[in-house]
């Protein structure tokens, strides 16, 4: 799962035995969440450690989720981003370069298409970020780009929709306080862990009033980046993904959903519009099937709310 604050890359070797190994620095991440992969704690942005580690292990592919991710917050402390997210991508590409490492999977967003007219973006949509965060993975983007043309280096850009849910195992979630996500916030609410939710603007041009996203599944998301190392192995092109469902539900319609699974009512507060939020951003998700096969196995908001639920409620009883 990502983690936010420069914190998770994982890297596969590049042996027969295909073994993983995963780097934290810990600020915002979890031990537990790794399971039973080794660890090593650090920061992407110590270049000698990045360097030492990718040739001591052989590493193959690097799998590169390290990035603060919190939209309000970019537009309140835009050099936190450039910093955790474009200056620390552009350290350890230069680190994978010095190390001979020519794969990378990609961890994006949809933010860099920002506020499109038709609330739907595909790979070929214009780019025009409306927030920090946006715009520091679409540089970062740029980035991998401009390397892959001037080297040898392939990469595969996985623009994240908004993902949700949890671990259908119940074996790891999203633990970070604070959480802004609205499917975790609202089963924090189902379980007591906050009073109410917060609808951020009901004035939108959508349906409802209120905005629409394209929820994806963690589980389905993950699957998409082993399809998408599988890829690179087999000597892939670089390329750039959209990974949504291809639908998009607003605010009220998850709440619904929340308190359809919970079989209860939560409380809600209508609040303001947040700086940096598009008022519907849904994917074109056509190219991630036929490029690297993948097909979705969750694809239903009930599943992925029950699952967010789930995970909740273990953490109320074994928290982290």
């Amino acid at each position: 799962m990502p983690v936010i604050l420069a914190a998770t890359w994982c890297c596969d070797c590049g042996s027969a035995a295909s073994a993983s190994w995963y780097r934290d620095s810990l600020v915002t991440g979890f031990r537990q969440a790794v399971l039973d992969a080794p660890l090593i704690v650090g920061d992407v942005a110590d270049p000698d450690l990045v360097t030492r580690l990718l040739a001591d292990h052989h590493i193959g592919t690097v799998m590169h989720f390290a990035a603060s991710t919190i939209v309000p917050e970019s537009v309140r402390d835009p050099l936190k981003y450039y910093g955790n997210n474009t200056s620390a991508t552009r350290n350890l590409l230069e680190c994978c370069m010095r190390a001979s490492v020519r794969r990378c999977v990609f961890s994006s967003t949809a933010a860099v298409y920002g506020n499109p007219p038709s609330g739907v973006a595909q790979e070929d949509t214009p780019l025009a970020p409306i927030n920090p965060y946006g715009t520091s993975k679409l540089m970062s983007e740029w980035i991998l780009r401009d390397l892959a043309a001037a080297s040898d280096f392939r990469y595969v850009s996985l623009r994240y929709f908004n993902v949700a849910g949890s671990d259908p195992q119940c074996r790891i979630g999203q633990a970070t306080a604070r959480a802004t996500l609205l499917i975790k916030v609202a089963c924090q609410v189902v379980v007591g862990k906050r009073p109410y939710l917060s609808i951020y603007g009901t004035d939108y041009a959508t349906p409802d009033g209120t905005g629409v996203r394209d929820y994806i599944h963690v589980d389905d998301l993950a699957r998409a980046h082993l399809s998408a190392l599988d890829y690179l192995r087999a000597g892939g092109v670089a390329t750039v993904l959209n990974c949504g469902y291809g639908h998009g539900f607003s605010v009220r319609q998850v709440l619904g959903s929340v308190q359809r699974v919970a079989g209860q009512t939560i409380v809600v507060r209508e609040e303001p519009r947040r700086p940096g939020d598009p008022a519907s951003l849904v994917a074109r998700a056509e190219r991630v099937r036929s490029v690297l096969g993948w097909e979705p196995r969750l694809d239903d908001l009930d599943t992925i709310v029950l699952s967010a639920l789930r995970w909740e409620e273990q953490l109320q009883r074994e928290p982290w």
